[in-house]
């Protein structure tokens, strides 16, 4: 059984008398000590912070001492021109144009020899268009342009048709005229490249029609599948005949009598034209 003991009575002597010297040292208390443990702590931090800011700094090209790099010389906004958006964009203009043969396997070499690149955005641009459905990867050999059929455009057009005539009855009623007749120059940039004979160039001034007539709509979305599902529907067939001087100028002349009826809020024309239109883009 534990008991209680109790302390010896405190007995007051009064004041002990000291030596003359030095004054005892004052022990510290735990509070004190973990406070100047919490101070060495922090400036060893910010030491060991002030070299990787300065790092980050050199980096980003700040300067931290007020020194100019280059002493003399106006700054200029950097400016980088993607090697790899330009041959992608001349792939697709030698697909369009039947350049590249449906059927035929291209190299990243060979083909970066012909454009004067190397063989590295030539692949990126090709890995691309793979993602598209334009070409197939053959391992180790290089790409291969799809062969396309009939049936996958006409599933193509259908979609397309799906997805535009429905905006375009609804633009129809309610953009006023003046703003189809804002696109214009754009329904005549088609027939001038339709007259001249350049398939190239008319794929490119199609797609900007179709693109100007749905941006209308506000939808961002709707831009980036349209356009993709359009430059789909432009790879040429393997077996098909390439259409003939005519059949692009018709083509092309419909871009006009679209804005004739969108003007005119002419539904049932509106919708003859645009199915009429993805169907013909197909044959």
């Amino acid at each position: 059984m534990f008991e209680l003991r109790r302390r010896p009575p405190i007995v007051h002597k009064g004041p002990r008398h000291r030596e003359p010297g030095p004054a005892p040292k004052r022990r510290r208390t735990r509070v004190e000590q973990g406070s100047t443990r919490e101070r060495t702590t922090d400036r060893s931090a910010t030491a060991a912070r002030v070299p990787e800011q300065t790092r980050a700094q050199d980096v980003r090209g700040e300067h931290t001492h007020g020194e100019d790099p280059a002493p003399g010389l106006a700054p200029r906004p950097v400016r980088r021109h993607s090697v790899r958006g330009q041959i992608l964009e001349a792939l697709r203009t030698a697909l369009v144009g039947g350049e590249l043969v449906p059927g035929e396997v291209y190299s990243a070499p060979a083909l970066g020899e012909r454009f004067g690149v190397s063989a590295t955005p030539v692949r990126e641009a090709m890995q691309q268009l793979a993602t598209e459905g334009a070409v197939e990867v053959v391992p180790n050999r290089g790409f291969r342009v799809t062969e396309r059929t009939p049936t996958e455009l006409a599933e193509l057009a259908e979609i397309r048709a799906l997805i535009e005539v429905p905006v375009m009855l609804r633009l129809a009623r309610t953009v006023p005229a003046a703003r189809w007749t804002e696109l214009r120059p754009l329904a005549e940039a088609t027939g001038a490249a339709a007259a001249r004979g350049d398939r190239a160039h008319y794929a490119e001034t199609d797609r900007a029609f179709h693109r100007a007539v749905l941006a209308l709509a506000g939808n961002r979305q709707l831009l980036l599948i349209a356009d993709d599902l359009h430059r789909r529907s432009q790879w040429p067939l393997v077996s098909a005949p390439a259409t003939t001087h005519g059949e692009l100028v018709a083509d092309a002349a419909e871009h006009s009598a679209l804005l004739d009826a969108l003007i005119a809020q002419d539904l049932q024309v509106v919708s003859s034209l645009v199915r009429e239109h993805f169907a013909g883009a197909q044959d």
